[in-house]
């Protein structure tokens, strides 16, 4: 259990570094183990009553729960870090909620949202690589998405226009 907290770690300190680059496709996944341990380090923190530890806590905590494989942690995470960004004062602590929003919103299909986020994470910091990829990844999704709306929509018109002809024809 400690090594996997201690891989979740390293994760996030990758992560915040700029040194994980993952490819679209292949954001990093947690699983319910990493989660709980986060969730009982958050715990202590709280009972220790060291703020720090506690914001530090919070935000291995969301970010496990944003590459979770549940729906539901998802959008717990989603929450959680909603709740973050509306107090933050901090640019760089900003840029990390927001890539961390939008990559919540993209995992759970509400692309529009993430886009927002990831354009205001970029105004924060133009030239992170790996929000530019997040929104490669956001911006290629929302193009798929239109794509297969337009070939359902010209589907469904040619059924119509065929179903009139056959009407017409009889």
């Amino acid at each position: 259990m400690d090594a996997a907290i201690g891989k979740v770690f390293d994760s996030v300190s990758d992560f915040f570094s700029g040194a994980a680059s993952a490819s679209a496709d292949e954001f990093p996944l947690c699983d319910s183990d990493i989660i709980s341990g986060c969730e009982k380090e958050l715990a202590e923190a709280q009972k220790a009553q060291d703020e720090g530890r506690k914001k530090e806590c919070i935000m291995r905590l969301s970010w496990a729960l944003v590459h979770s494989k549940m729906p539901g942690d998802i959008q717990r995470g989603i929450a959680m870090l909603e709740a973050l960004v509306v107090n933050d004062t901090s640019a760089m602590k900003l840029r990390e909620k927001l890539y961390l929003l939008a990559l919540g919103y993209y995992r759970s299909g509400d692309f529009s949202r993430s886009r927002d986020c990831i354009e205001r994470c970029l105004e924060v910091e133009p030239e992170w690589g790996q929000a530019q990829t997040l929104k490669k990844a956001i911006e290629d999704r929302i193009v798929k998405d239109g794509v297969i709306g337009v070939g359902i929509a010209v589907t469904a018109v040619g059924l119509v226009a065929g179903i009139a002809a056959a009407i017409i024809r009889s």
